[in-house]
């Protein structure tokens, strides 16, 4: 049973205004409230929320045969508008998954506490978001069954990559990143398996995860290992936070095409993918916070946190748009002049501005404290960078691209069904991997936050102790 929360209780960082962990719980309490998502039954909202989620799955499905079948003459690409929603949804979906490794990976080297009670659900958002951006470039290459010609394979008739494509880029980088971002959220995940094998009642949830716990015991060794294994891997997360969106840009700022020919994309797009997916993970964690109870642990110090680093990577975007459109003009070259000033006021200015409006003016409204911990507005704010930053990457790719040196090939583009049907079923398969993740395996890593109430109690102890030692007489230093 769970004890009234002190008055004035201690964080483990002295910047973070909040407590971490809201109230009073023994080992055995704390873990059985983060267990009881899994081994209770789901509710009506969550079986709702999953038909929904599979009917948008099953349209995805359908626009994939469709593709297959009839080719990717079936989209709305055209020429000169040869890039259009298949690149789009790519480049957006793996900056979603940029956040994952952020908060978990980069966070746990530099010992954050309050990563703990948020890196799993981002962890699971990476690896579903990556899957989801997978997919486009596949389909966009028409012949996806060829896709091993992409990956530099011992090849006996000398039939090689070219190795100057972006395209051997990416498959490269995304394959990487999806390896080491689910090794990490796994490697994570095993003494919470082991905590719901030994407390659930069922024989066949007990032998599942007791299968995926690998026999785990929760002996010094294997902490020790479990630990430096952990670390190693966070490690070799890190620099995949910059390599792999560094690579996505190269796709653009490689190329001689006006608008996209610019030294500036690779750190661009590097803040991007972390500023949407910070969004993201806020879009998904205060819905979940809410049913799921885990208001003890997900407290407003970790709502506060996450809406300062929404406000900081915003003004990186900011600042990148500035910048984009400094050099462009800045340059003289009228052709990338011109790439500029359709987006201010040609026929893209309606996007843009709503680009800027959700992308650099929404964040602003964080400098207010009492917003940065009002769950209504970081919703809201969230959904809307998310609306912004899937709008940016449809100016970037389709604006440049849709009208470029020669006026007479000058070409707008419009989505077919099939391009609102792939976007919209990828937003349902993303969001029916993460529901049943909720329901199948711990939300939030029991072992760390139990690890984290240890050490409050240790802080507070020590501070009792200071002041019982500052007030006798003689105490003091």
């Amino acid at each position: 049973m769970s004890e009234p929360a002190p008055k004035a209780p201690v964080t483990a960082d002295p910047l973070v205004e909040h407590p971490l962990i809201v109230g009073r719980y023994t080992g055995a309490a704390l873990g059985e409230s983060l267990l009881r998502p899994v081994l209770g039954p789901p509710g009506p909202g969550w079986w709702a929320l999953v038909a929904l989620c599979s009917g948008l799955t099953v349209l995805m499905v359908v626009a994939i045969g469709v593709t297959l079948a009839k080719g990717v003459g079936m989209w709305g690409n055209n020429i000169p508008v040869a890039w259009a929603f298949g690149i789009i949804n790519f480049v957006w979906w793996i900056g979603i998954g940029h956040a994952g490794t952020l908060i978990s990976a980069i966070l746990l080297l530099f010992g954050e506490k309050w990563r703990s009670s948020v890196n799993r659900m981002a962890e699971a958002m990476t690896l579903f978001a990556v899957a989801c951006a997978g997919l486009f470039p596949l389909l966009h290459l028409g012949r996806p069954w060829k896709f091993y010609w992409l990956v530099p394979y011992p090849s006996t008739l000398r039939m090689w990559p070219q190795f100057r494509s972006p395209l051997t880029w990416d498959i490269v980088a995304i394959l990487t990143y999806l390896t080491v971002s689910a090794l990490f959220w796994y490697m994570g995940l095993l003494p919470d398996l082991a905590t719901a094998r030994d407390t659930a009642e069922q024989r066949w949830k007990r032998r599942t995860w007791g299968l995926l716990s690998l026999g785990w015991r929760g002996s010094a060794r294997h902490w020790l290992r479990w630990r430096t294994g952990y670390l190693l891997l966070a490690g070799l997360a890190t620099p995949l936070v910059v390599s792999v969106h560094t690579i996505v840009s190269f796709d653009f700022a490689v190329a001689q095409l006006p608008g996209w020919h610019t030294t500036v994309f690779p750190p661009y797009f590097v803040a991007g993918a972390i500023f949407s997916g910070l969004a993201m993970v806020l879009s998904l964690l205060l819905p979940a916070r809410r049913v799921l109870r885990l208001h003890h642990v997900v407290t407003d110090a970790h709502l506060d946190v996450l809406a300062r680093l929404l406000l900081v990577s915003g003004l990186f975007v900011a600042y990148g748009y500035v910048q984009e459109h400094f050099f462009g003009w800045y340059s003289g070259n009228p052709y990338e002049m011109h790439a500029m000033g359709i987006l201010r006021s040609g026929p893209y200015a309606p996007a843009f501005w709503t680009v800027i409006a959700c992308n650099v003016l929404v964040p602003q409204v964080f400098w207010i404290g009492r917003l940065r911990t009002s769950p209504v507005a970081l919703w809201v704010a969230a959904l809307l960078v998310n609306v912004g930053m899937w709008l940016e990457r449809f100016i970037i790719v389709v604006a440049p691209l849709s009208e470029d040196f020669l006026p007479s090939s000058w070409r707008h583009y419009a989505p077919t069904w099939v391009d609102l049907s792939l976007m919209a079923g990828t937003l349902g398969f993303f969001g029916l991997g993460f529901l049943l993740f909720l329901k199948l395996l711990p939300p939030v890593p029991i072992s760390e936050v139990k690890h984290l109430q240890h050490e409050l109690e240790a802080s507070e102890a020590f501070a009792r102790e200071v002041a019982a030692r500052a007030g006798a007489p003689g105490g003091g230093p």
